[in-house]
């Protein structure tokens, strides 16, 4: 028998509640910071509870790309985090799951060579491959130029046709440099093939007895069965891709193209002037607002399932 103990349920809540709030204590005193004056900021101590310029810094933020030659709208950082932090999520889940499907599915040659080494490359990180990431980004034809000068073609072509082969093809500054180079993930591949050996083998069989072709039975079956994972992988996809720094920092020199995170130190001034932190402060929860209103979202139809 189960012996209950109503005061153990009263601790878990109490430090549950108390974990919550140490968390959210930082983002209540940012969101304080934003309503008030920079005077009012400044003081020390500062108030803790809010002012009554909430509205007034919000449009500061707004505007503040608009006054500055040198940094983009915010609107339009937030559009470019949103479609980057989007078509990310959505190329992660559907390259994983493809990849997945393939790997559990088909039979061919070196196959658990190939996850694995695909699984090998989550030891290789952006941060690691940071340096000829970006030179591919560059030049993303400049490995096939390589290959053309080493193997002799280059020289070969120019003294036969009087043609000079230079390829090139920059994606720096565009929405394809700042997308493509983030999309595999071995995580997500991981994640569905983990999925797909606990389905029974079963269903593929009665697919085969009715003749179901492979596309058929991964569009009717694989997929709707992958919906839970795919939204709990696109979830978690989203918050990375929009809180990414150091990629879109590197392959976005045009302030045209900056992302959210990366421009939000445009509202601090240099090292010879004072930040209007309370103008910061209203930058800083507007950029945390997309990737904080998905993961609520994604906890309410969790709940609501």
């Amino acid at each position: 028998m189960i012996e209950r103990r109503p005061y153990l349920r009263v601790v878990r809540h109490a430090v549950l509640i108390g974990a919550i709030a140490a968390i959210l204590f930082p983002v209540y005193v940012a969101f304080v910071a934003s309503t008030l004056t920079f005077d009012e900021v400044l003081h020390v101590p500062m108030q803790l509870w809010p002012g009554h310029h909430l509205l007034e810094n919000y449009a500061a933020v707004m505007a503040h790309g608009s006054e500055k030659g040198s940094s983009a709208p915010v609107g339009r950082m937030m559009l470019n985090s949103l479609v980057s932090a989007l078509v990310i999520s959505i190329g992660k889940i559907t390259i994983s799951i493809i990849s997945a499907f393939a790997i559990v599915y088909f039979r061919f040659p070196f196959r658990k060579a190939a996850f694995w080494l695909i699984f090998i490359t989550l030891m290789l990180p952006l941060e690691v491959r940071i340096v000829p990431t970006y030179a591919v980004a560059a030049n993303a034809l400049g490995p096939y130029q390589a290959l053309l000068d080493v193997t002799g073609m280059t020289w070969l072509i120019q003294h036969l046709a009087g043609i000079e082969i230079s390829l090139h093809w920059g994606l720096l500054d565009s929405y394809t440099g700042l997308i493509l180079p983030l999309v595999a993930t071995a995580t997500g591949t991981f994640l569905y093939r983990q999925f797909f050996l606990t389905l029974p083998d079963e269903l593929l069989e009665a697919a085969k007895m009715d003749g179901v072709r492979p596309l058929r039975f991964f569009r009717d079956m694989i997929v709707p069965l992958s919906r839970t994972n795919m939204v709990a992988l696109g979830t978690i996809m989203f918050v990375w891709a929009w809180n990414q720094y150091l990629w879109p920092l590197l392959v976005t020199t045009d302030k045209a193209h900056g992302t959210a995170v990366t421009e939000l130190k445009e509202l601090i001034p240099g090292a010879f002037g004072i930040p209007d932190w309370n103008v910061a402060m209203a930058g800083t929860l507007i950029v945390m607002l997309p990737p904080l209103l998905v993961v609520v979202f994604r906890s309410a139809g969790s709940c609501a399932a």
